[in-house]
């Protein structure tokens, strides 16, 4: 029981201290205006601390967006897809989506409230 602690506080006492440590966004430091990444970071180090929640109220298209790059370095260790198929093209359109969606929501409801 003690050493199935012992990973998940060791990520959490990682992420904790990895927030420290967190890239400011340029974008937002020029602009003043959030980014479609923004809350990225802040996302994973919920997602490895083990809140769920939170890290999709942070930035719904983490998990999504975590698949896709799992996916992308499967892929290019061996190739699960050929360059005839779809299916590359789909995920790729389809996360691209989820983020641009994502976005629109963040903003307007940034600018109505």
């Amino acid at each position: 029981m003690l050493n199935s602690l012992y990973i998940p506080c060791n990520l959490v006492l990682f992420g904790a201290w990895l927030q420290g440590y967190l890239l400011p966004c340029p974008f937002k430091f020029l602009t003043g205006i959030d980014c479609p990444g923004c809350g990225f970071q802040r996302s994973v180090l919920a997602l490895l601390q083990g809140n769920l929640h939170q890290s999709f109220i942070l930035y719904p298209a983490t998990i999504p967006l975590l698949v896709v790059f799992a996916y992308s370095g499967l892929e290019r260790f061996w190739k699960l897809d050929d360059n005839r198929s779809i299916i590359k093209k789909t995920i790729y359109i389809s996360m691209a989506s989820v983020i641009l969606v994502s976005y629109c929501l963040k903003m307007t409801h940034t600018y109505l409230h």
